[in-house]
């Protein structure tokens, strides 16, 4: 890896430049040079530091209000001045970096690996290797005793340029991120209609059917919604079951073959009789009319009503609540008799939760405050919640003698909804090791993780899965202009075969019109990089 080469007074100075070039006002949204050195917490006189942050609806506009901010303003005598985007965050960032009026730092950034280069370039961000080396003793610990994720967070360049998010939960086909879209069947009617879990992709369309013809529900209506999802919804949508007819498919639509070939998968035959069993279902009338257009809060609230048959999501919970009426789909067996379940490209890790501009004048101080978020008990609460708050539901108890916390129990409260309301997320790290010392494991956590050891893993053929590479601008420009058109074409054409039909006679023509966005490209750059990814694991 590069050193950076650039001082701390450099980097002042470069910042002005900078600004002034890009039409700053006057750095009015950053903070004075408090002209601290050798900077340690508590500071004896409290200064202020300004951040740009998103944030779910659910929590609190103003996240000074969270808890945990407010006992990391009194360890740190640091008070953060918040620009917090709870809608359209995004867009939002994107028109204050435009503007040349920059906070000190944006946490929770969320930007892509081509924005963190485009970023770089311009000069709106900071290298910060060197402040993690001289000032970061708690993420370079981290770094040191883990390279793999040092070598994630370098840019081709050799620079770092963003603070990453770390969660461990199991690792390779045993990882908690392996599948993030799993399939969840209502038992309870299954009972009633005295019918068995099904095992191939045939007894579901005829469980499905009796959903929808037998009244399961007994109220004399016809109002059962045999399936349901969110199209093209991630956790919501409905892939997993693409794996009985051969590779499958992800969020990316890409999975690296045991002989090493990276492969688009929605241009596989396989695919193509993947979305005719979805449209075989529609024309039955088994897939919930709303499915192409609803929300999240339209799902959630027909979840709680337990209208669903099948749908699909992370976490049983967080849809339908703590019961028993719904337990997973098993693995189905295709129309050749294969199982396969399609591991996400997901591992816990995103480097794309904290960058510090060009407008700071207090380098020290703010990467101080951000190794604290990497202190371990500091990151488990930024996470998941905390403790001991009187108008919120715990996450959290804290044993004082262990110096530990402990999760409660989420009595009947989806995990999501307490995390969005209490949790601070951006930079951090957990790691598997802090389980049993630092931290239990939550109980969602663990009952997912036995869920898909039991259920999943044996039938996840991939061996390996493609790798978050940090590649060079240039190709990350060429792949996502390819992937801002083609993936969205994909997305189109799949809604429509399985609403309308037509895919045997459109099927020529659509893989013509993938060529023509540039997939044989688009693949030879991804290969290219995952060639090399495993000649650096050497």
């Amino acid at each position: 890896m590069k050193k950076s080469s650039i001082t701390k007074s450099m980097l002042v100075l470069a910042s002005a430049l900078i600004l002034t070039a890009c039409g700053s006002k006057s750095n009015g949204a950053a903070s004075p040079d408090y002209e601290l050195k050798n900077i340690s917490f508590p500071l004896e006189e409290k200064v202020t530091l300004k951040f740009m942050t998103g944030s779910s609806t659910l929590a609190p506009k103003d996240p000074n209000n969270k808890l945990i901010l407010q006992r990391l303003e009194e360890q740190t005598g640091v008070h953060i001045d918040w620009t917090n985007y709870q809608n359209d965050f995004a867009e939002k960032r994107n028109l204050d970096i435009s503007s040349g009026d920059l906070p000190d730092a944006i946490h929770n950034d969320g930007a892509s690996d081509v924005e963190l280069m485009n970023w770089a370039k311009q000069g709106v961000i900071v290298p910060v290797e060197d402040l993690i080396d001289d000032y970061m003793p708690n993420l370079k610990k981290i770094l040191d005793e883990n390279p793999e994720y040092r070598s994630l967070i370098t840019a081709p360049d050799g620079h770092i340029y963003s603070f990453p998010w770390i969660e461990e939960l199991g690792e390779g086909k045993e990882s908690i991120h392996s599948v993030n879209d799993m399939a969840w069947i209502n038992t309870e009617w299954l009972d009633k209609l005295g019918l068995t879990m099904p095992e191939t992709t045939d007894d579901l369309i005829k469980v499905l059917e009796a959903f929808k013809t037998q009244d399961p529900n007994g109220n004399g209506k016809a109002d059962e919604i045999p399936i349901s999802f969110i199209n093209d919804g991630g956790n919501e949508d409905f892939k997993v079951l693409f794996g009985s007819f051969g590779e499958g498919d992800n969020d990316d639509h890409i999975v690296v073959s045991n002989d090493g070939i990276v492969d688009f998968t929605a241009d596989n035959e396989s695919y193509k009789e993947a979305v005719k069993f979805m449209r075989s279902l529609y024309e039955k009338g088994l897939i919930d009319t709303e499915a192409f257009e609803q929300d999240w809060n339209s799902y959630v609230s027909k979840g709680g009503d337990q209208v669903f048959g099948l749908y699909f999501t992370w976490d049983k919970n967080n849809v339908t609540g703590d019961n028993e009426n719904y337990d997973i789909l098993p693995v189905l067996a295709g129309p050749d008799g294969q199982k396969n379940v399609t591991r996400t490209n997901n591992i816990g890790f995103s480097r794309d939760r904290m960058v510090i501009t060009s407008a700071n004048q207090n380098l020290e101080l703010t990467a101080k405050w951000i190794d604290a978020q990497y202190k371990p008990l500091q990151s488990v609460q930024n996470n998941w919640g905390t403790y001991g708050d009187s108008e919120q539901q715990n996450i959290f108890e804290f044993d004082e003698a262990n110096q530990m916390l402990k999760h409660l129990p989420l009595e009947g409260t989806a995990p999501t909804e307490i995390r969005q309301k209490t949790e601070v997320g951006g930079p951090l790290a957990i790691l598997d090791s802090y389980y049993g010392s630092v931290t239990t494991m939550p109980d969602d956590a663990k009952w997912r993780l036995d869920i898909l050891k039991e259920n999943y893993v044996p039938y996840m053929n991939n061996d390996n899965i493609y790798p978050k590479v940090f590649m060079e601008e240039k190709d990350l420009d060429r792949l996502a202009q390819i992937e801002a058109d083609m993936k969205d074409y994909v997305t189109r054409k799949r809604s429509e075969w399985i609403t309308k039909g037509g895919i045997d006679t459109e099927w020529d023509s659509y893989k013509a019109e993938l060529e023509k966005y540039g997939l044989s490209e688009y693949l030879s750059i991804k290969q290219t990089y995952y060639d090399d990814y495993l000649k650096s694991q050497k």
